[in-house]
C-alpha cells in the first residue's frame, strides 16, 4: 500500500439560539458559527465562543487538537453547563 495519509481532522463550534425577537442573527468565525437568538442570547454565545478560543490559544491548542475532556474543562471555565444525556 502506498503511504496513506490520514485526513486532517477538522472541528467547529455551532451555537443555536432558540429564542427570538424577530431579527436574524448570524456570526461566524474561523472555527465557529452562531445563529439565532435574541440580541442578548447571541451576545452571550459570541462572548463564550471568544473566551473558548482565547483559552485554547493560551494552551497552545486548536479546537481540532483538544481532547473531549479538555474541551469540557474549558467550556466549564467559561460558564457553560453540561447537561446529562437522557
Amino acid at each position: 500500500m502506498a503511504n496513506a495519509k490520514k485526513p486532517k481532522r477538522k472541528a467547529a463550534l455551532l451555537g443555536v439560539g432558540l429564542d427570538s425577537d424577530g431579527h436574524k442573527r448570524i456570526t461566524k468565525g474561523e472555527n465557529f458559527l452562531l445563529v439565532g437568538g435574541t440580541q442578548e442570547t447571541h451576545e452571550v454565545m459570541t462572548e463564550k465562543t471568544i473566551k473558548i478560543n482565547e483559552k485554547l490559544k493560551a494552551r497552545g491548542k486548536q479546537l481540532e487538537t483538544v481532547s473531549k475532556e479538555e474541551f469540557d474543562d474549558i467550556a466549564h471555565e467559561v460558564g457553560l453547563k453540561k447537561f446529562p444525556a437522557k
